[in-house]
C-alpha cells in the first residue's frame, strides 16, 4: 500500500455525501487559513472504497484568480497527501471519515504555513476521534 497517495477514490466526490457532511458535522475545527469539518460514517472493511474521503475547497470569493486558486488546491492537496496517516492510524475499526477543507484566507498562504495547519487539523481531529465514534 503506498502511504503518500491521494487517488480518486479518497475524494468526497457524491453530492449526498456532502451534502450530509453540513448539514450535520459532528466535528469542526479552524486553524488559518483552513476550516475542516468532518462527519464519522460507517465502514465494512471488504468495501473497494476508501476509509477516509476528503473535499477541498477554495472559493473564488476568497481567491478571486484562478491561479491563486489552483495553487491553493495544490498546496491543500499535498499537505493532506503528506500527513493523512495521522487521520488512519486513529480511526477505530469499522468506522471511516468524512472531511472538508475550506479555505479562509484572502491571499496566498506560503506552503510551509498551509502545511503546518493541516498538520494541526488532522492532530485535532485524530484526538477526538473516540469521542466522536461513541
Amino acid at each position: 500500500m503506498k502511504i503518500f497517495t491521494f487517488p480518486k477514490a479518497e475524494h468526497l466526490c457524491l453530492r449526498s455525501d456532502i451534502e450530509a457532511l453540513f448539514a450535520a458535522p459532528t466535528k469542526s475545527a479552524a486553524v488559518y487559513p483552513l476550516r475542516a469539518v468532518g462527519r464519522v460514517v460507517a465502514f465494512t472493511p471488504n468495501d473497494k472504497k476508501a476509509r477516509v474521503k476528503v473535499l477541498l475547497s477554495v472559493p473564488k470569493r476568497k481567491l478571486h484568480h484562478a491561479v491563486d486558486r489552483n495553487r491553493a488546491k495544490r498546496q491543500l492537496r499535498e499537505a493532506y497527501r503528506t500527513r493523512k496517516f495521522l487521520l488512519e492510524n486513529a480511526l477505530p475499526e469499522g468506522k471511516g471519515l468524512h472531511l472538508a477543507f475550506l479555505w479562509l484566507a484572502d491571499k496566498p498562504i506560503p506552503s510551509q504555513r498551509v502545511d503546518e495547519s493541516m498538520r494541526r487539523l488532522l492532530m485535532q481531529f485524530s484526538e477526538s476521534l473516540p469521542s466522536l465514534v461513541k
